[in-house]
């Protein structure tokens, strides 16, 4: 099991916030709230931690949610190629080959993009680590037919797997 270099639960509020409110996009306030609920021994692991980060996020109500949704960029989109994404997103996108896509892959990200925003009112979201572009591609043709209650519900689940794998990074870091 994967271990904190040094125990969250020793942690003052604003080194708390600091270290793990960047784990969810833009999104501080999960972190916020976490430690404000209170740690328990559970978040001095990655897994302990992101139960607790993700039940902030579950009870914050649907209109939090959907602005941690907004928060994220879109996968190949406008933010990566002028170069505006945060390190964790930039290295997880480049991870996925997204950085290196072909002029018409691009353009299909692009179109899917406009799409599932269009018709969603958030940005496709998948945690892209281990995957291929074309994977990627793949699943955002599948996932973009989804009915908005599915959609919403996928995206959440994603932005917490992609929550735990940065918390997992955290821990290959010492």
């Amino acid at each position: 099991m994967s271990a904190f270099a040094i125990s969250p639960t020793t942690l003052s509020r604003e080194t708390f916030v600091s270290t793990f409110g960047g784990v969810y996009e833009h999104s501080s306030w999960i972190a916020e709230r976490a430690f404000d609920a209170g740690l328990t021994k559970a978040a001095d692991t990655p897994d302990g931690l992101s139960v607790l980060l993700r039940a902030q996020v579950e009870a914050a109500g649907e209109v939090a949610q959907l602005s941690l949704l907004r928060a994220h960029p879109d996968l190949a989109g406008k933010l990566a190629t002028s170069g505006q994404l945060t390190a964790a997103s930039t290295t997880e996108q480049a991870g996925a080959g997204l950085d290196a896509c072909t002029d018409d892959e691009f353009e299909r990200f692009q179109a899917l993009n406009k799409t599932y925003v269009d018709r969603f009112g958030f940005p496709f979201i998948l945690a892209v680590a281990g995957r291929q572009r074309t994977e990627i591609l793949e699943n955002f043709e599948q996932r973009v037919d989804n009915d908005p209650d599915t959609e919403f519900r996928e995206a959440l689940d994603q932005v917490h797997r992609i929550a735990l794998l940065r918390l997992h990074a955290l821990t290959q870091e010492r």
